[in-house]
């Protein structure tokens, strides 16, 4: 695996999750991605997200305005209750917005009809949980084929996409038979599987230790660098931000900063936590 990223104008080609080798152009992040470096892959105009009336409102996200383009790292630090999260569910439709507009992959979120926004969950964006959320009666490779299934492209092996994440020998068994971070790789390998150009990070090492921490985070950086697909990585480890492209940081619900990382970007082997 590579251990630096790639800026996204750089990235000639790439490796489908078949093995075969593909062309990628700077905005080919996916079949439903824009073809265009030009166009934001993601778009989020004045966005706003309200929990509660009156005074007891909770301002999750005030005003947000974001722009990502396909293939890019970024990571978005931020505190507990800066909201993170909230501007992860947002961008993948699993929340609402209150105010503006959020455009992700041609769809407009804010007027999006529920079969419209079943659709982009299930062809556009993959969700990397902290708490793994796999079947627990389901196989590894059973979870894996599971994701492939929702997103419509049944053609992808599931079995070669264990083996990439280290899992191949571990396909057989259930959830309950694997460590945490061997449940981790298998909730990574089922995002894979869908193909989908964005992958949404929450928390992804929040529970693991440090050597387990770093394979997770080189497989998110292999997409990036090897497929183009844009990762956006939640957390409050400010460590991780030094290997993004971008980072992006919150405070009660404002983005008060937005830029490459400072110092530069690093190597995954020079993190230390």
């Amino acid at each position: 695996m590579a251990s630096q990223l790639e800026s996204p104008e750089r990235r000639a080609t790439a490796s489908d999750s078949g093995g075969g080798d593909v062309t990628v152009t700077s905005g080919a992040a996916g079949a439903t991605g824009p073809t265009s470096a030009s166009a934001p892959l993601i778009q989020l105009c004045g966005v706003s997200r309200v929990y509660g009336r009156g005074g007891g409102a909770i301002h999750a996200l005030v005003g947000v305005d974001l722009e990502i383009g396909p293939g890019e790292f970024v990571v978005v630090l931020g505190p507990s209750g800066s909201g993170k999260t909230t501007l992860l569910n947002v961008i993948g439709a699993l929340d609402e917005a209150t105010e503006g507009r959020v455009v992700v992959g041609g769809v407009d979120l804010t007027t999006g009809t529920r079969k419209e926004l079943s659709r982009f969950r299930a062809r556009t964006v993959s969700f990397i949980f902290q708490t793994f959320n796999l079947f627990p009666g389901l196989t590894a490779l059973e979870n894996v084929e599971f994701g492939a299934e929702v997103s419509g492209r049944h053609g992808l092996d599931a079995a070669r996409i264990l083996e990439r994440v280290g899992l191949g020998e571990r396909s057989n068994n259930f959830q309950h038979q694997l460590s945490g971070g061997e449940q981790q790789r298998v909730a990574i390998a089922r995002a894979l599987a869908t193909g989908n150009p964005i992958l949404l990070a929450d928390e992804p090492t929040g529970e693991l230790d440090f050597r387990t921490g770093i394979q997770i985070l080189e497989l998110l950086h292999e997409q990036t660098h090897e497929l183009g697909t844009s990762v956006l990585v939640v957390t409050h480890n400010r460590e991780i931000s030094r290997i993004a492209h971008r980072v992006v940081e919150l405070s009660s619900g404002r983005i008060v900063a937005d830029g490459p990382p400072p110092g530069g970007l690093a190597e995954i082997s020079d993190l230390h936590w």
